[in-house]
């Protein structure tokens, strides 16, 4: 259940010798409803609809049902899991006035075993801003389920939840594996209104969709899914560059900093944690760019063919806050050192340049936190196709990349938990190295100087 499109699919047993694959896929929309600004939620009921076109779709395959969900968001429900609003989802922005409140009256001993730093669009910002804006909806609430959870539960399932999706809610002690006592204090809710943690891979009930009935496995978090399907292990990771950039590494480090997000992998505690650099400014910030411009991503791509020169402006892509590394809602984006040699060429070549120096710079908080990457560093998502970009890439992280066609990296992982593994045993092939080039790695190391500095200059101002 991604944020715009439900993905199902039918995936090949998987072994030692062979690299599981999906036979067969499908894609269904749904669309998010803004009420008000900053507001992000869906009728969950859409997600069922989907969910039972998917199945039409597939058929009639043999074996569990995996899941995977976007995660950080909350569907609140009554006894019988009939939701008694909109969920909320993770795009959401109206629990921001939380965020200062819990850093004020929650203990930072307490805060530091969440795994991240307080963030509107979790579930307990959400949740929080329910209890004080919705009491009649509070009031009758007995589920606060994630996603993935709700689905699975309301097709008939078990109510239960798995460590990966606990992780990203704002709610989970990440040292005890268990809900935390002080954040649920904090909200005003017992552990009993929040779904049992038990492992991805235990059976979550059968579902019945149009009279069937299939067993389930309770599945994982999205980003924790695609660690699954591409067999990620202590000190690996991936780029992912989509509307957003996700910048991963599977660590057994818990130490908190307020730069990055630490969730669980799917799988239960040996399976460890990974630590991300979340990036909100990739491809939604190239997306406005290119509108405002009137161009395309193919002219913006070929824009780099002649690479990033030493007098292009410097474009901040931060059009609407940013996380990693700088946890600032309220960045704005900017042009800077725009100069009458200016073209549309320089133009476009800098907007991609500004949304490289965004990963490279959440690269750095990744390393930071737990040390280099193991090289080469897997490079996922729709966005890392042109092979100008992905050189882009390289040069302004300074690691070499290996990309990977796994579009549908998150379904593979669901499947995989539904066959009792929470890490492919056949990694997916890659597609040859991409190393930096010093002369670039270090023209743009200097250029990413200037965009600091211009985003110091805004914070301070």
């Amino acid at each position: 259940m991604g944020t715009g499109s439900l993905k199902a699919a039918i995936v090949s047993p998987a072994g030692t010798a062979a690299e599981p694959e999906i036979e067969r896929a499908c894609s269904h929309s749904y669309s998010l409803a803004s009420p008000r600004p900053g507001w992000a939620e869906i009728n969950a009921q859409e997600w069922l609809a989907a969910a039972r076109i998917g199945f039409a779709d597939l058929g009639d395959p043999s074996g569990r049902v995996g899941f995977s969900g976007q995660m950080h968001g909350v569907v609140i429900a009554d006894e019988d899991l009939i939701p008694l609003r909109p969920a909320i989802t993770w795009a959401d922005t109206r629990g921001a006035d939380y965020v200062g409140r819990i850093v004020r009256e929650v203990s930072g001993d307490a805060r530091s075993r969440l795994g991240s730093v307080p963030v509107a669009g979790f579930a307990a910002t959400s949740l929080a801003w329910v209890r004080d804006n919705e009491p009649e909806v509070w009031s009758k609430a007995r589920w606060f389920l994630q996603v993935k959870d709700w689905v699975r539960a309301r097709s008939g399932g078990d109510v239960l939840t798995e460590r990966s999706d606990a992780s990203g809610t704002l709610l989970f002690d990440l040292t005890t594996g268990a809900w935390s006592p002080e954040m649920l204090a904090w909200l005003g809710i017992d552990a009993e209104r929040l779904a049992p943690i038990v492992d991805s891979t235990v059976s979550g009930g059968d579902i019945t969709i149009d009279r069937v009935a299939r067993p389930t496995a309770v599945g994982g978090a999205d980003t924790a899914c695609v660690i699954t399907a591409l067999g990620l292990r202590e000190g690996a990771g991936f780029i992912a560059v989509g509307s957003g950039a996700q910048i991963v590494r599977v660590t057994a480090n818990t130490a908190f900093d307020d730069a990055t997000h630490l969730f669980a992998c799917a799988g239960g505690p040996h399976d460890g944690f990974y630590r991300i650099g979340a990036v909100q400014n990739a491809g939604v910030a190239l997306t406005r760019i290119l509108d405002i411009l009137g161009a395309s991503v193919e002219e913006a791509n070929a824009a780099l063919d002649t690479d990033v020169r030493g007098d292009d402006p410097i474009f901040v892509p931060y059009l609407a806050g940013e996380r990693t590394p700088f946890m600032d809602a309220t960045l704005r984006g900017a042009w800077h050192g725009i100069g009458l040699h200016i073209d549309r060429q320089a133009l476009l070549r800098s907007a991609l340049e500004g949304i490289a120096h965004a990963v490279a710079l959440a690269c750095a908080a990744v390393s930071a936190s737990d040390g280099p990457f193991e090289q080469p560093v897997m490079l996922v998502g729709g966005g890392t196709v042109d092979p100008c970009f992905r050189q882009l890439l390289a040069d302004a992280t300074g690691l070499a990349l290996a990309p990977v066609a796994a579009p549908d990296a998150a379904v593979l992982g669901a499947g995989l938990l539904a066959q009792g593994i929470s890490r492919n045993p056949v990694p997916p092939t890659t597609q040859g190295v991409i190393t930096p080039r010093d002369s670039m790695s270090a023209l743009l190391a200097e250029r990413r100087e200037q965009h600091l500095i211009w985003v110091r200059t805004q914070q301070e101002s």
